[in-house]
């Protein structure tokens, strides 16, 4: 092989799929569908609290803990896992300081949770001592459908949306 034609051998292998054509970049996307959320990930300064909140009142399972310098539990949310990580453990402190009411790590996520009327999500949740605003039309995965805003320890924002 000659020199010429081994550089750009070389040069094909090291571009990136930002270099790729248009036509390349739509195969791509074409090849890729996204199934379903695996995971989130929720960085915490009150692991027990976050624990309890989505084991407790939400339903979730614990699935998998690793030991407090690691700083991860894994929970269970159907299909879905919720990563709950200690800021100050081996796995949150790189992700800097601890959430705050108004710098969180994200917007917020929505849990699809079997059906039941938004009467008796409300009145639980109240048992638990959540604050339970108004059920409000939003789009989702299923489109359109009525939801609540809660918030978790941290002050997450966690949307609810009964599964159709």
């Amino acid at each position: 092989m000659g020199k010429s034609a081994k550089n750009s051998e070389t040069r094909h292998i090291q571009l990136t799929a930002s270099h790729f054509t248009h036509n390349a970049k739509q195969l791509l996307i074409q090849m890729i569908k996204v199934a379903g959320i695996d995971h989130i990930v929720l960085r915490t300064t009150h692991l027990q609290e976050m624990i309890d909140f989505y084991v407790k009142i939400l339903g979730c399972t614990i699935e998998r803990e690793t030991s407090i310098e690691m700083g991860l539990t894994q929970l269970r949310a159907g299909s879905s896992l919720i990563d709950i990580v200690a800021v100050e453990s081996q796995l949150g402190a790189p992700g800097g300081g601890a959430p705050t009411l108004t710098e969180n790590n994200m917007d917020h996520f929505c849990l699809q949770i079997e059906p039941v009327s938004e009467s008796e999500i409300s009145d639980y949740l109240e048992d638990q001592g959540i604050e339970v605003p108004e059920f409000s039309e939003r789009y989702g995965a299923q489109g359109f459908g009525n939801s609540i805003y809660i918030r978790d320890p941290e002050q997450n924002i966690v949307e609810l949306r009964a599964r159709k």
